[in-house]
């Protein structure tokens, strides 16, 4: 028992002057571990609290884009653009409003909002979901190597089906026949089982076809 006692205050006298030397250290990590929990809570809190104003303005937006209030647009889209466009109310609110430029035939400036709208989405499905919409455009005004070269950017396998079919599209239009037909077969294979004998891009093979024999 003796040694028993003896051992307990050994220990004791090691745990007491280990504190003494390192107590400091032990409140500081303490309070820095403190700070850094309450940080990280104080910074998603703020995230969130950032995109629900976002989604607001977003939200408020719409109506104006409905009644054709184009000065209650521009403040409202300056705000998103300016103060949130790190969020993805930003991108939607351009993209919509490049729609409606489509709309009004103001291709140009429906590339250069799409523009804005690749370069600040959040996720590479995003950006190619607006690539996408970039090259349907320029395939509109007649720009199909502008088109090819947008198409180019989307990594493979994203929209395989409808960004098949654009590049078969603008294959066609810069005379690239061959080419062209691959590019629809892929748009096919991509539709999986399920892709019906009458879809769309299956016409446009025919129709290749049907002109590669009538050239012959």
């Amino acid at each position: 028992m003796a040694f028993d006692a003896y051992d307990d205050y050994e220990q004791s006298e090691r745990v007491q002057k280990w504190l003494k030397q390192n107590g400091l250290s032990i409140v500081v990590g303490v309070v820095i571990g403190l700070i850094g929990i309450f940080g990280v809570q104080q910074w998603r809190n703020h995230k969130a609290a950032h995109q629900a104003a976002a989604s607001e303005l977003y939200q408020e937006l719409q109506p104006l884009l409905d009644t054709g209030n184009t000065n209650g647009v521009d403040v409202i889209m300056q705000h998103l653009m300016s103060d949130y466009a790190d969020t993805p109310y930003a991108m939607f609110a351009v993209s919509d409003r490049a729609r409606r430029q489509v709309e009004a035939k103001q291709f140009d400036k429906a590339v250069e909002s799409l523009d804005w709208a690749e370069q600040h989405a959040s996720s590479p499905a995003l950006k190619a979901l607006v690539d996408l919409r970039i090259a349907r455009i320029q395939l509109a005004q007649g720009h199909a190597q502008d088109a090819l070269s947008v198409l180019d950017r989307i990594p493979a396998g994203s929209y395989a089906v409808v960004g098949q079919e654009l590049r078969g599209d603008a294959l066609v239009k810069l005379g690239r026949r061959d080419e062209a037909l691959k590019a629809y077969q892929a748009a096919v294979k991509a539709m999986g089982p399920q892709a019906s004998a009458s879809n769309e891009v299956q016409m446009k093979i025919d129709d290749l076809a049907t002109a590669g024999k009538q050239g012959a």
